[in-house]
């Protein structure tokens, strides 16, 4: 089979023939006997898992809705509440006319909005796949929505890549969205329609979509990150040395006697904060944010990573210091990025190194926000790599005094 880079088909693609191939493929998979060609190794690997689960490909799996006021409040407290308007502008616009429809959903993987052709919106009733309903993998099969929740990538299924026989005369193409201050997932968004009518550029139509709706959650962090700096102005006057203004994830909002940096750990009461070339800093709650200045004037940081056991790292500057757990995915990332060169790692880089592949570096991205979150400005980005003034020794199984 010939597919495009991370899309179901390529330019030129008999589209009938290649529904029946993968008809016969998905036959034989399920039947245990040997397919006429492989699966793709994602389509592949979700199917494994839908097995595992003991989902029924021929019979209608469990379907619920929650109720119009229980979406009306998911929809209220969702993030992508305040991009939905960029969404609907870029995909519903030539929803009628191209035949399919613009899916929303939240972390969990409900439907939280869902617009966009009338005739295809009447066949997706039938389906379940109305606003309310969970589309992830564990309730409905492969899909692309649920595979993308379990993938944390991309995800295009073209007809009987999905799991389920009632949803082969569909494609779905399907990208998450990444709260750009937190890394964290917060939602899928979705383009579905009949299998036949799958366009190779729908697949970048929807990525570009929701690169449009991450930008659109950035300039709005930047917007309260203004409104945290002019609040607290009247403050700064009469304070003196290096200090920080940071939000409640770590944003600075102003610095002062620092160079300019863009994030530190996230701020917490009862936990000194190591910050590049201030040392360890004691966070002071102010308005709607955090006011961080230095207990000692020694700016070098040394950090131990210890993987003897789970993970841990241990952050020293002078006679002070704090201990974290982490990950076990954060500890790869900092194990990687202490034996990087002073070039740091690209996130294609830093994918082929977690996963044996380039394709994940939308995870990796995200994971690297979660992992700033905990270590702040000890890692760096554009490209990734430990900041300046800071090591990390890395303690493995079977060292010496492990």
């Amino acid at each position: 089979m010939t597919t495009a880079v991370n899309g179901a088909i390529a330019p030129g693609t008999d589209l009938t023939a290649h529904a029946r191939e993968l008809q016969r493929i998905h036959d034989a998979v399920l039947a245990g006997v040997r397919p006429p060609a492989r699966p793709r190794a994602l389509v592949a690997r979700s199917w494994s898992r839908m097995l595992a689960m003991g989902l029924d490909p021929d019979g209608r799996n469990t379907r619920e809705h929650l109720p119009a006021s229980e979406i009306a409040r998911l929809r209220h407290e969702s993030p992508l509440s305040q991009v939905i308007d960029e969404l609907r502008a870029v995909l519903t616009s030539v929803a009628e006319a191209s035949q399919f429809l613009m899916v929303v959903c939240d972390a969990d993987g409900i439907v939280l909005w869902r617009e966009g052709s009338t005739r295809v919106r009447i066949v997706a009733d039938g389906l379940g796949f109305v606003a309310g309903a969970r589309w992830t993998e564990h309730v409905v099969g492969t899909n692309a929505i649920g595979t993308a929740l379990a993938e944390r990538a991309p995800v295009e299924l073209f007809s009987a890549e999905h799991f389920e026989h009632t949803q082969h005369p569909w494609y779905c193409t399907a990208a998450p969205v990444h709260d750009p201050r937190t890394g964290d997932l917060v939602g899928v968004v979705d383009v579905s329609g009949p299998a036949l009518t799958l366009h190779p550029a729908i697949g970048s139509l929807v990525r570009s979509a929701v690169r449009l709706a991450e930008a659109r959650l950035w300039r709005w962090h930047q917007d309260r990150l203004d409104q945290l700096r002019r609040a607290t102005e009247p403050l700064l006057g009469t304070r003196s040395g290096p200090l920080l203004v940071v939000d409640d994830h770590g944003w600075v909002a102003h610095h002062s006697g620092i160079a300019a940096r863009d994030r530190i750990e996230a701020p917490r009461p009862d936990r000194a904060l190591a910050v590049p070339g201030m040392g360890l800093c004691l966070p002071e709650r102010i308005t709607d944010g955090w006011l961080v200045r230095p207990r000692d004037r020694d700016g070098t940081i040394t950090a131990r990573l210890d993987l003897t056991g789970e993970p841990v790292l241990e952050v020293h500057s002078d006679e002070a210091g704090w201990r974290t757990s982490l990950t076990r995915r954060h500890a790869q990332i900092l194990r990687a990025l202490s034996e990087a060169d002073a070039d740091g790692l690209t996130a294609g880089r830093l994918s082929t190194i977690l996963f044996g592949d380039a394709e994940h570096a939308v995870t990796v991205r995200a994971e690297i926000s979660r992992l700033r979150r905990v270590v702040g400005a000890l890692v760096t980005p554009n490209p990734y790599r430990l900041a300046d003034g800071v090591t990390v020794t890395v303690d493995q199984p079977g060292e010496p005094g492990s």
